[in-house]
């Protein structure tokens, strides 16, 4: 894997917060800041995944399915809800 310097310029207090949870997970600034940059940016791509299918739906075909749900499947002991 490639890797390459970059300078982040951050504000003092999210430094400092950063710092903070980074010795708190006992892991060094620069993986702390590596894994919430990654986890942003799954986010990102995973809501546009959802955005692009729901673009995609037949909502016609979806309220159909729906509909059929459970017909031949009566509720069973356990499926209670509290």
């Amino acid at each position: 894997m490639r890797k390459n310097n970059f300078a982040l310029r951050l504000q003092s207090s999210l430094l400092d917060e950063a710092r903070r949870v980074a010795e708190a997970e006992g892991v060094a600034l620069n993986q702390l800041i590596n894994v919430a940059l990654a986890e942003k940016l799954s986010a990102l791509r995973t809501a546009a995944y959802f955005h692009e299918r729901a673009s995609r739906a037949d909502l016609r075909k979806a309220r159909r399915i729906v509909k059929k749900a459970g017909r031949d499947n009566p509720p069973v002991p356990g499926d209670e809800l509290d």
